[in-house]
């Protein structure tokens, strides 16, 4: 039996520890990025598509923030403005529609967080929990996975593909 609980474990951050290239919040979400992506459905249907600009910068106390601009395929536009606190092993992130703060946290070319995110859903709203796993594919791309659950029950999955902008566009 444990070797049966074993094999449906989900990955560790020290799985990713000697990967490479390194992806680190503070140095790469800075300046201007973007963001393609696609959202599933419970049962792996994509239901929407959408592009996203990032605007991200830290303080001299090294809290971030993320400015998040959404344009989805439907017409709708959603914002959300990250604050990246530091705390002890990673950081405190919050934005107005997260209910319950997620810990970033990174090893090798990996970056992880867990928290409830509030959705808009009929005329109403869900708290939904995500799992995001995020993975650096080259310096300057990072691939992001995001499985999205409630009541431990997968309601669907975001990915996207996060690219830096060069510098000298900054």
């Amino acid at each position: 039996m444990g070797v049966i609980l074993a094999g449906c474990a989900g990955p560790s951050l020290t799985d990713y520890s000697d990967r490479t290239p390194t992806l680190e919040p503070r140095t790469f979400f800075d300046g201007t990025l973007s963001a393609r992506g696609i959202v599933k459905d419970f049962g792996g249907e994509v239901i929407r598509t959408f592009d996203a600009d990032i605007q991200a910068s830290w303080n001299g106390q090294g809290v971030g923030t993320l400015d998040e601009t959404f344009r989805f395929d439907d017409g709708e536009i959603q914002t959300r403005t990250w604050t990246l606190t530091p705390v002890e092993g990673g950081y405190r992130a919050t934005a107005g529609d997260v209910v319950e703060p997620g810990l970033m946290q990174w090893q090798g070319n990996a970056i992880h967080m867990n928290y409830v995110l509030r959705v808009p859903y009929d005329d109403d709203t869900i708290d939904v929990r995500l799992d995001d796993w995020m993975y650096a594919v080259t310096d300057d791309t990072v691939i992001n996975q995001t499985r999205m659950s409630k009541w431990g029950v997968k309601v669907g999955e975001l990915v996207l593909v996060i690219r830096r902008e060069p510098a000298s566009n900054q």
